[in-house]
């Protein structure tokens, strides 16, 4: 209950490719992050922060999702944000192979 449950259903979404199981999910569920390997950092931070805040603001408990921060290593992008839900605010991360 509560920001557990939340802390789980950030966990989920984010850890599931949008559209890769169409007879599971909706088209609005998970996050699109497999296009980003290969691409330029440049171009993969914004666009990470505009499909975190997709994916998560679909659910209608997450009112806002702000307070990025990135740190890029050799093939990954470590990026930390802060989730608001109506059960609080949830500082969470997320490691993406780019």
């Amino acid at each position: 209950d509560g920001q557990a449950a939340m802390q789980q259903a950030i966990y989920k979404i984010l850890r599931t490719e949008r559209y890769k199981y169409p007879k599971v999910y909706s088209d609005n569920y998970g996050v699109e992050l497999l296009d980003l390997i290969g691409q330029p950092v440049p171009y993969v931070l914004p666009e990470l922060e505009r499909r975190i805040t997709e994916a998560l603001t679909w659910d209608e408990r997450i009112t806002a999702v702000d307070s990025f921060d990135f740190d890029v290593s050799k093939s990954k992008v470590f990026c930390k944000f802060t989730a608001h839900t109506i059960f609080g605010d949830l500082e969470e991360e997320v490691a993406v192979n780019i």
